[in-house]
C-alpha cells in the first residue's frame, strides 16, 4: 500500500537537509511531495530540479491557477517541518497567502493527519503569540511537536540545524496512520 506524505518545509536552517529526509521516508514506504514557503524555495533553488526528481513529483512553492489539475496525489499525512515562527503563526491565525500555509489549513478541515515541528530560537517563543499559535494548532487536531519530545528552541545565533530531530517528524508521521 502506497502512503503519500506532504512534507512542507519553512525557510529555517535545517530545511537544507530535506534531500536526505526524503531518501529516509522513502525508505520507509513513503511517496513523498515536497512543498516550500518561497524563501525556502529560494533558498533550495539550484537543487529544484534534483529533488522533484527524487521525490517524481514536482516542489511546489506556489498555489496552482484556477482549473489546474492537482499533479499531486492526495496525502494521506502532512508534516510541516521544519516550521518557522512566521508559518505557525500564519497557520494557527488562517493567514494562508503562502501555498503549505493553505493547504495545512485547509486539511484541517479535511480532516487529514498533520504533524508539525517548529525550528525557532527562543527569543522568538518569548513573543505572546507563538503559545497561542502551538495552543490553537494543538486544539484544531494537529500533533506539534515542541518542548519535551520535539523541538526544544536555542538561543539566537545558537542554532544547531544537524541536530534538527527529523526523525521525530518521520515517526509522528507514521503514528498518524495508526
Amino acid at each position: 500500500m502506497t502512503r503519500t506524505l506532504y512534507l512542507f518545509g519553512s525557510a529555517a536552517p535545517p530545511v537544507f537537509d530535506v534531500a536526505a529526509v526524503v531518501e529516509s521516508a522513502q525508505a520507509d514506504g513513503w511517496d513523498v511531495c515536497l512543498g516550500l514557503t518561497p524563501t525556502a524555495a529560494r533558498w533550495l533553488a539550484e537543487s529544484l530540479d534534483g529533488l522533484a526528481a527524487l521525490t517524481g513529483h514536482p516542489v511546489r512553492s506556489e498555489y496552482k491557477m484556477p482549473g489546474e489539475p492537482d499533479v499531486w496525489p492526495p496525502a494521506d499525512v502532512i508534516a510541516v517541518a521544519p516550521a518557522t515562527f512566521n508559518t505557525i503563526n500564519a497557520w494557527a491565525l488562517g493567514l494562508t497567502s503562502t501555498f503549505i500555509v493553505g493547504v495545512a489549513a485547509e486539511a484541517i478541515g479535511k480532516r487529514i493527519p498533520l504533524v508539525t515541528m517548529p525550528c525557532v530560537n527562543a527569543a522568538y517563543v518569548q513573543h505572546p503569540q507563538f503559545e497561542r499559535s502551538i495552543a490553537t494548532l494543538r486544539s484544531a487536531g494537529v500533533r506539534v511537536l515542541y518542548g519535551e519530545g520535539g523541538f526544544v528552541p536555542n538561543e539566537p545565533g545558537q542554532g544547531r540545524p544537524a541536530e534538527y530531530p527529523w526523525h521525530l517528524v518521520l515517526e509522528a508521521a507514521a503514528e498518524a496512520l495508526t
